[in-house]
């Protein structure tokens, strides 16, 4: 049976997560399937829900830079651009920075670069701290299906594969997180 989190239950969601979990959460615009970034088989399974291939690769949402610094090659980053993606934090601006030799590879797929979000969701953001650190975030959707926007849509689509579902509301977004890299600027998906 397909369990549901409470906001105030989000220790318990997080020991979900370091057992291997993969969870639906809220984000700014979408339910997104979580999972910690360092298991691999977990990743597996959330790229089995999603009926999607592993070499697209994943985002990781954190609460806080700090919870991020050690997947980015800072050197790389010019001081400027550091200034600018930190002043769009928290919130839905994903960027992508040149990875450091902390991401797994099954995290970045076959990309160079690793996409990195400051969530500005309150529970998404809180999930991360009980966890005490980023998490894989990808719409809650089977591949080319629209993402779920609900706590009941998610569970609709994946039902007990899941290992929980956090029972809170979406942001006030339309759309999905601006997607940008760090190193230029330029959107990758706006």
């Amino acid at each position: 049976m397909l369990r549901y989190y409470t906001p105030d239950q989000l220790d318990a969601a997080a020991e979900a997560l370091h057992r291997g979990g993969v969870l639906a959460y809220p984000t700014e615009a979408v339910f997104g399937l979580g999972c910690d970034p360092h298991d691999h088989a977990a990743l597996g399974r959330l790229f089995a829900l999603k009926q999607r291939p592993s070499t697209q690769g994943v985002l990781l949402i954190a609460a806080t830079f700090s919870q991020l610094e050690q997947y980015i090659e800072l050197a790389q980053v010019p001081p400027a651009a550091m200034t600018q993606i930190q002043a769009s934090w928290p919130g839905p601006s994903t960027w992508v920075f040149p990875r450091s030799a902390r991401v797994p590879d099954w995290v970045a797929g076959s990309h160079a670069g690793i996409a990195l979000r400051v969530t500005a969701h309150p529970v998404a953001s809180a999930l991360c701290q009980a966890f005490g650190g980023a998490l894989v975030s990808s719409s809650a959707n089977p591949h080319g299906s629209p993402p779920a926007r609900s706590a009941h849509a998610a569970a609709t689509y994946f039902g007990a594969a899941l290992d929980g579902v956090i029972d809170a509301a979406t942001g006030n977004r339309e759309t999905p997180s601006t997607i940008r890299d760090a190193l230029s600027g330029a959107i990758i998906r706006a």
